[in-house]
């Protein structure tokens, strides 16, 4: 087999995908603007080998175990870390900010990761660092996803003023974390730290089940509108390359 024969193989098995499980040969053939015999021959090679099966009514091809054991394989080499870390330092040499992920641990959201800005005057957290749910960009947008009976029993938990900007009443906080629930995303400065803003969206695992976040931070007198809208959008897109990772790997608490 040539490399290049091998490349067009490697090219029909990655059509398998969340979006398009099942192929006709035909329908794939189109796609693929590929000749039906040649296409023929590799998706025979791939079902012989156990990578793919065929419906025996449809006709369509599906990926079949061979892959499960592959994604197994995989699963238990790579660590989530080895995905995110690389997507949190690219984010963080774009804006030139602190970029952190944070988990959820009950009542608190944990710093898990960080890559630090490569400017002097920054934001720096420690690895393991807690926050409560209540307070911050990062937490917030956390909070904000949790059921309504999980905010109370947090609230209720009690709540302390970390700076005058801290929201401590229980109807303020639950007002707060409904807007960022309809926005999707968490906006604050000094509610935590003083003079420190922080942009925060939440991170999902399976079944939308909510698992933590990723945020920049940095001094407040960097942050223009204009950059606002620059770090939300580069935050969007680093949280869907996280959650496509997660979703990968086929687990969620991975930093419990």
């Amino acid at each position: 087999m040539t490399l290049k024969t091998l490349g067009i193989a490697l090219d029909v098995l990655s059509k398998f995908t969340k979006q398009h499980i099942t192929w006709g040969l035909r329908e794939l053939a189109k796609e693929m603007d590929m000749n039906h015999t040649v296409l023929y021959r590799i998706l025979k090679t791939y079902e012989s080998k156990g990578f793919l099966v065929q419906d025996n009514v449809t006709k369509k091809y599906e990926l079949g175990s061979k892959m499960l054991d592959l994604l197994s394989a995989v699963q238990q080499k790579v660590n989530l870390s080895d995905f995110v870390v690389p997507i949190m330092k690219s984010l963080s040499n774009e804006t030139n900010e602190s970029v952190f992920l944070t988990w959820r641990d009950g009542f608190a959201g944990t710093t898990v990761e960080i890559s630090e800005s490569p400017q002097q005057i920054k934001f720096a957290v420690s690895i393991g660092y807690q926050t409560p749910l209540y307070v911050g960009a990062s937490c917030k947008v956390i909070m904000a996803f949790l059921l309504p009976a999980e905010q109370k029993e947090i609230i209720n938990n009690g709540t302390n003023k970390f700076t005058d900007r801290t929201l401590v009443e229980k109807e303020e906080i639950l007002s707060s974390l409904e807007e960022i629930k309809q926005q999707g995303w968490c906006y604050s400065e000094g509610e935590f730290s003083e003079d420190v803003f922080g942009i925060g969206v939440p991170i999902f695992g399976k079944d939308e089940k909510i698992l933590g976040s990723l945020t920049i931070a940095g001094p407040i007198y960097r942050i223009t509108p204009d950059k606002k809208s620059l770090f939300l959008d580069r935050l969007l897109k680093g949280k869907t390359e996280i959650e496509q990772s997660i979703q990968l790997l086929g687990v969620d608490d991975v930093y419990k």
